[in-house]
């Protein structure tokens, strides 16, 4: 599911959420809409399926959300791919 779409756009926003500068702050669907150039519809699937996988969790209030990567399960994940499954 990481690699799907084939462009990696969602590797690209678990990446731009770990950079200093973001990671502290999180990003709305706008940010990621307007630094990937795709509607805010787009955004919002990527966001929302990466949510779901438990990779993001939410912030802020309904009005405006902002979504943080899970370093925990990020680090999770990836142990389980080191391990090979």
């Amino acid at each position: 599911m990481l690699r799907t779409p084939a462009d990696g756009t969602r590797l690209r926003i678990l990446a731009w959420l770990g950079e200093p500068d973001t990671a502290g702050r999180g990003l709305t669907a706008d940010d990621v809409a307007a630094r990937l150039g795709v509607p805010r519809t787009a955004a919002l699937a990527h966001l929302r399926l990466l949510t779901s996988l438990g990779l993001l969790r939410l912030t802020g209030q309904d009005d405006d959300p902002r979504y943080h990567r899970d370093e925990i399960r990020l680090a999770e994940v990836t142990q389980l791919f080191e391990k090979g499954w």
